[in-house]
């Protein structure tokens, strides 16, 4: 089952990432960041309050949100942190490089993922789960390295710090895959996401005002179509994030599987950028892709 949640929760980080570079196609990072938290915030905030005004009607649901204790809430502003950090070298990267380049870069993460779990967690997998690792990571770093390889001298002092960014974004969100593992052993799933999602909002409402009174900038009036993918930011993860936990909350899953998994939702993200951006090198971009897939096939049959 928590191979199933795995997939489901790629599907879900496929769409969301589409939903962001559309985002920033035309609003700056730091506005899309906040708006998209606050969105999910106040998404999360319903069942969170219906959980503590009508605790009879959401007990035993699956939206069902308990209480924490200081403890675990001081772990959950650690992971709003943590997230926070990694989403703004991800989104910087996302808006000035090509989403073919930046979703199977962020994809990965699992590297670092599974060197962790092997070595903090002792994670064991089996062979054909070890075969879907490196197919899907090793198509992605030679499909990295190529790329930056064909980046032109004039292009390249601009792009480095961009690829930069999205390295930091990668190496802290594997960090956070880790740290979400050891939460969801201890605490429950709902209540981690709703509390962490609200503690970002706080975080970069307070960020946001600060920019703009540094900046002497005003609030501008949205169009509904520029806040739409916005909003789609804040479902697609808010899925994304619930099923992904969840399946680690099973005493099987394995991290280093359920997070290889997961980023195999770049192959939406190359469908996009080819097909609908028309963006380079659709090749080398469609052999990666199908490698990410043989990877993904591997792990499934793996996990059965």
């Amino acid at each position: 089952m928590w191979t199933i949640l795995a997939f489901i929760s790629a599907l879900c980080l496929g769409f969301y990432d589409i939903s962001k570079k559309v985002a920033l196609r035309d609003h700056r990072v730091i506005d899309v960041l906040t708006l998209s938290v606050c969105f999910s915030a106040c998404l999360l905030a319903v069942p969170l309050l219906l959980s503590r005004c009508c605790p009879e009607l959401m007990t035993g649901t699956p939206f069902y949100v308990p209480t924490l204790d200081g403890k675990a809430h001081l772990f959950t502003v650690l992971k709003s942190v943590i997230v926070l950090s990694s989403w703004i070298f991800a989104y910087i990267s996302l808006k000035h490089l090509p989403i073919s380049v930046v979703s199977p870069m962020q994809a990965t993460r699992p590297m670092w993922t599974l060197v962790g779990a092997l070595l903090i967690f002792g994670e064991r997998l089996n062979t054909w789960q070890w075969i879907g690792v490196c197919l899907a990571i090793g198509t992605i770093f030679i499909f990295s390295f190529k790329n930056k390889k064909t980046i032109t001298n004039s292009q390249s002092q601009i792009t480095n710090k961009y690829y930069l960014a999205l390295a930091l974004a990668i190496l802290i969100g594997a960090c956070s895959g880790l740290y979400d593992k050891y939460l969801m052993r201890r605490y429950d799933h709902n209540a981690v996401q709703v509390y962490y999602t609200i503690y970002q909002a706080v975080m970069m409402v307070m960020v946001w005002t600060i920019d703009c009174v540094r900046h002497h900038r005003r609030p501008e009036p949205s169009k509904l179509s520029g806040l739409l993918p916005i909003l789609l930011i804040s479902v697609f993860l808010i899925i994304s994030d619930n099923v992904y936990m969840l399946a680690l909350r099973d005493p099987d899953s394995l991290i280093a599987v359920v997070s290889t998994i997961r980023r195999g939702g770049a192959v939406i993200g190359f469908a996009y950028g080819l097909l609908l951006l028309k963006e380079k090198d659709p090749l080398t971009k469609l052999l990666c892709m199908l490698g990410i897939c043989a990877g993904l096939v591997c792990l499934a049959i793996g996990s059965l």
